[in-house]
């Protein structure tokens, strides 16, 4: 999970952002019922089949309202929950309890989809040698949770953002006047222990890619056959990397291949969440 620092450089900013989109000047409606101090307790409840990942993130909305929130767990990420399974019990201020619980519920959710769809994603390619990637299509602000949730599932994360990598995609190799061009280019201003990457659309442009020296070569929206002749090209002068609307449902195609990656969009952008709730609130404890 996230160390101590990454929790209060990064994370800890973004939750107090997210608390105060949903709570501009007061929580009107928990004001109005509750004006006395009174603690609680309620349970958190998974509601279907999953893998639960988020619980530090969830528990942090809360200790950002109350230090004195306590918690037990019952699970933790990368646990295979079942439905109707409490997971942990939450004890505090019932204001505190009800003013956190939609945003700790919409980062739990959100962060467990995107491990379930990716564990689900992952067991495809069990018995290859291909390692799982995500992409930066993720929701703004919420990039180092989602890539976070990736690995969790059994993913593997790509560059994290456009400072992390090499990439030269369609609209650079355009804007450098080629393949060879953008390779050159990349070479010549990146340090050294970068790798570069080309995205490639077409055959021509694996061939120049491939003497121009580039680490990576990604296979971009490709026919099988396509990807099959290009593979046969590039004979591992180069990794490979095959991308372009990959889901649960057709990446199968890609395991006989002899990739070395496969990077997915909709591990982040189509992952549907994970449904949690918190029930069972109990107050004079």
């Amino acid at each position: 999970m996230f160390d101590q620092v990454t929790m209060k450089l990064n994370v800890d900013p973004l939750i107090l952002s997210a608390l105060q989109e949903d709570i501009t000047s007061e929580d009107v409606t928990t004001n109005a019922i509750m004006r006395e101090p009174k603690l609680g307790n309620v349970e958190l409840i998974c509601k279907q089949d999953g893998i639960i990942c988020g619980l530090e993130v969830f528990k942090r909305v809360f200790t950002l309202l109350d230090e004195n929130v306590s918690f037990e767990e019952y699970a933790k990420d990368g646990d295979r929950i079942q439905n109707k399974t409490v997971i942990m019990k939450i004890t505090a201020d019932v204001k505190t309890l009800l003013c956190g619980e939609r945003t700790a519920l919409n980062y739990l959710q959100r962060m467990s989809g995107i491990a379930t769809y990716t564990s689900q994603v992952a067991d495809l390619l069990k018995g290859t040698k291909i390692k799982l990637l995500d992409t930066r299509k993720t929701t703004p602000n919420m990039r180092i949770f989602e890539k976070y949730a990736v690995k969790v599932g059994g993913g593997t994360n790509h560059r994290y953002n456009l400072s992390d990598g090499i990439l030269l995609k369609d609209n650079h190799i355009a804007a450098a006047g080629g393949v060879r061009k953008a390779v050159e280019m990349a070479r010549e201003y990146a340090p050294f222990v970068r790798k570069i990457e080309v995205e490639t659309e077409n055959l021509d442009m694996v061939q120049e890619a491939l003497e121009a020296g580039a680490d990576i070569i990604m296979l971009d929206n490709m026919t099988d056959e396509m990807m099959k002749e290009a593979c046969a090209m590039i004979q591992h002068k180069a990794q490979i990397e095959c991308s372009g609307n990959v889901t649960k449902e057709n990446i199968s195609r890609l395991c006989d291949l002899g990739i070395d990656f496969v990077s997915c969009g909709a591990l982040t952008h189509s992952a549907p969440i994970m449904d949690l709730s918190l029930k069972n609130l109990k107050t004079n404890i």
